[in-house]
């Protein structure tokens, strides 16, 4: 497997992974508002991260006040958007510049930032699998081998 497929395959399964996240999260009662404010952050973060790979202006805020119904539009879209971007991402040793939200400088490789995305992401919902569990819900299942076993991850 080259590192264009590794990388297609991971994002598959951080689509796949924040979708049951959403899924958890609007099977529960009484929605924890830390968890749907940590999901709205992967989004956004996830969003900023491929804004800045193809050289955009940053359109959302990194903590953004996404409600539930948000993070789920956003859960259809940005998985497309990354598989799109991924077809079309050429050396992943290459570098890019860019300003972080503090406006500092900043350079890095393409394939380091892939990485930085999904290690962000994963992260972040075991931050929100947690929540979930402290306020009594049941979090999503979102193991990587759980997804490839299922078929879920391509």
């Amino acid at each position: 497997m080259n590192m264009h497929e590794y990388f297609r395959r991971l994002f598959s399964y951080d689509g796949w992974a924040n979708g049951q996240v959403v899924a958890a999260i609007r099977a529960s009662n009484d929605r924890p508002a830390r968890s749907v404010k940590l999901l709205a952050h992967i989004f956004a973060a996830e969003r900023l991260w491929l804004e800045r790979l193809k050289q955009e202006e940053q359109s959302v805020a990194v903590w953004p006040e996404f409600t539930l119904a948000d993070c789920e539009a956003q859960a259809q879209e940005l998985p497309q958007l990354w598989k799109q971007h991924l077809q079309g991402e050429g050396d992943l040793a290459g570098t890019i510049i860019y300003k972080n939200t503090k406006g500092e400088n900043w350079t890095s490789r393409r394939g380091d930032i892939l990485q930085h995305v999904v290690m962000h992401s994963a992260y972040h919902r075991g931050q929100i699998a947690a929540d979930m569990r402290a306020a009594g819900f049941t979090p999503a299942y979102t193991d990587f081998i759980h997804g490839v076993r299922q078929g879920f991850v391509e």
